[in-house]
Parts: C-alpha cells; structure tokens; sequence
C-alpha cells in the first residue's frame, strides 16, 4: 500500500519536537513551551509523547492489512516480537554503556535499581495492548473498551487516591509492584511517570490514532477533513470541561490529557493533510519526512549522542557541558539552550537523511 505522506510528516515533527526538549544546552535556561508543566497543566511539550503514541495507531491501521491471511500464530508472533524489541532498546539505552568508572576502573554497571521503565517502553506496552486488541477483536470493541478505559481509570485513581503526586493511585501500584528504587526520581520523591497503571489511558492514544487513521484510509475529501477538524475540537472542549473534576495532567495521563492530546492531534493531521493534498501548491514539507521515514532511528540516535556526550569527561566536566559551554554558551540564556538543542537535532537529522538518501528504513 502506498504510504501516507501526510502521516509521515506528522510523526516526523513529534519525533523532531521529542529530540529538542530532550536535549538543551542548559535546563536553567530553557523556553516555557519546551518544558513539561510542573503537575496540572499543559504545554506543547506534554503534547508530544501522545502524540507519537497517535502516530504509531495511524500506522496500524496503514499496516494492517499486511495481518490478512496470515495465520493467527504468526500474527500475533510478530506483535510480541516487535512489542519486546522496542522494550529492550529502551532499557539496554537505560543501561548503556553498561560499564562505570569507579576509582579510576571501569567496572560492570548493574542493573539492580535501573529503573525499568521510560519513552520506548510505554511505546512497546501500549502498542502490545493496542495492537492485541484491534487484531483480536472488532473496532467496535475497540471503541468502547477506550471509553471503559478512560472512565474507569478515572474512576480507580478518585476511589483509591488523589490525584497529587504523592498520593496518586497510579505511584501507589508502581511503589507496590516494582519498589521505590526502580522508578524515576526525578521529582523528588520515587514516581513512575511512564508506570504500569498509567499505561492503560496512553494505549487509548494509540487506539484512537488507529481508528483516525482508518477513517482516512477510506478515501479524503473535503467532508472527512471537515468531520475530522470536528473530531478534534470536540475532544478538545470535552478534555477542558472534564480538567475541574480530573485535571490535566501527563506525569498521571489523566483521561482528561488523553482527549486533549487525541483532539489537538486529530486537528493537526486534518491541517497537514489540507496543506500536502488540496491546497494549489501544496507544501512538501521534506524536513520532517526524513524524521518520519525513520523515527525509531532517529530518536535511539539523538539518546546515544547525548549519553555519549555525558559519558565523556575532560578534566571533570561532561564533554556534554563543554560542548554547550564553548559553542553555543556565548548566544546567551535560552537561545544558547535552544540553538544547542537545535545542533542536535540536525546531527540526527543528517543521519537519517543519509538512510533516507539509500532507501534504508529501519523498522522492527
């Protein structure tokens, strides 16, 4: 089946988006919009996970029909296998580079308190479940599992807590599950913003991004990207209605973040599709394609860069810091941060250009 440009263009961007906020020059010195909101909330930079959770739906259903006549075995092979690969590489990045130095040795680095979870592997979670439910089921059945989802969890997390980060029932299920030394303690207190029971509302990111996705396959015209842009304004306004009784919130992907970053998600596709197939001139967009054409690739590399980076010390200080400091330091304050983030991004957008340039796209 021929690729869907516009769906490319879209996943691109998330990817490019993800690669600048995950990489300043200095976190001290950083745009509002390229951070996360501290708790309730939402910037452009909570949007942008959920948004890569859509785009992997979107692809589903453009992939789909690879699944027909296939034998159920080997169907379901194939998502576990693609599900436990994507885990793996967000934990062996976790672990990487598997060695520190200690007392002037390199020694084995342990994976007792590495903390098990993070971006690549809520992708690999959500997509299991995801995938295991259209595959075994009907879209119906997917549709009204997400809404049990989504109230239920909302439900659970009133009955069994609150929605503070302390007392939240999602950090309760993970302090009890996993312990407090394997989850993120970033902060300040242990808490798995990429946990167990948060999982189940960010695989309806995936869900809904498949179910968008097959409405689009059908054929698009003036009407569907009309009911689309209606779609998603619906979510939106629904999303803010429900945020007085059950907050915005990414770190606990309350149902609420949910429909905001579903609805704001499903008016950007509607966008990008109007200005790459029925406008006059349409706008190609080719900077974002290379991103799209390769996301995994992209994403694992920008990771490496700045682990490596860290990695490498001269005279006490991260060849990271050093990198900031003598290059891009003396733009000043958060445009000395941004351009850095920016020099990032495009060494891992040469990369991928160069795959791209030898038809090489890396999928698993």
């Amino acid at each position: 089946m021929k690729r869907f440009e516009p769906l490319d263009i879209f996943r691109g961007m998330t990817v490019c988006f993800m690669i600048i906020v995950n990489t300043p020059g200095d976190w001290g010195n950083t745009f509002g919009m390229l951070l996360h909101a501290p708790w309730h909330g939402f910037t452009p930079t909570d949007w942008v996970f959920p948004a890569f959770l859509f785009a992997v739906g979107n692809a589903m259903a453009f992939v789909e029909h690879k699944w027909e006549g296939q034998e159920r075995s080997k169907v379901l092979t194939t998502i576990f296998k693609r599900a436990f690969l994507i885990f793996a590489i967000g934990y062996l990045l976790r672990w990487f580079p598997f060695f520190r130095l200690v007392d002037g040795e390199w020694v084995f680095k342990s994976i007792v308190n590495l903390r098990i979870f993070g971006v690549l592997q809520r992708i690999a979670v959500c997509y299991l479940i995801a995938a295991l439910l259209i595959y075994l089921t009907s879209k119906r059945t997917a549709i009204v599992t997400s809404v049990v989802i989504l109230l239920g969890y909302w439900l659970i997390l009133f009955a069994f807590g609150d929605y503070t980060l302390e007392g939240n029932t999602a950090r309760k299920l993970d302090l009890w599950l996993l312990g407090d030394s394997y989850l993120w303690q970033g902060l300040g207190v242990p808490f798995e913003p990429e946990g167990i029971l948060s999982s189940f509302p960010a695989t309806v990111n995936v869900i809904a991004g498949y179910l968008i996705g097959k409405y689009l396959k059908e054929g698009i015209d003036y009407e569907k990207l009309a009911k689309l842009l209606l779609i998603g304004a619906t979510l939106t306004a629904t999303a803010y209605l429900w945020h007085p009784l059950f907050p915005i919130n990414k770190n606990i992907w309350t149902s609420s973040y949910v429909l905001l970053s579903t609805g704001l998600s499903a008016m950007l596709v509607a966008m990008l599709i109007y200005v790459m197939e029925f406008k006059a001139n349409p706008w190609r967009l080719g900077f974002f394609k290379t991103f799209g054409m390769n996301p995994l690739f992209s994403f694992v590399l920008s990771i490496l860069i700045v682990k490596i980076l860290f990695i490498v010390k001269v005279d006490g200080q991260s060849g990271y810091s050093l990198l900031y400091q003598n290059a891009f330091a003396w733009i000043g304050g958060k445009f000395g941060s941004l351009a850095f983030a920016l020099f990032i991004m495009i060494l891992c957008w040469g990369a991928a250009k160069w795959l791209q340039s030898r038809n090489i796209y890396i999928k698993l």
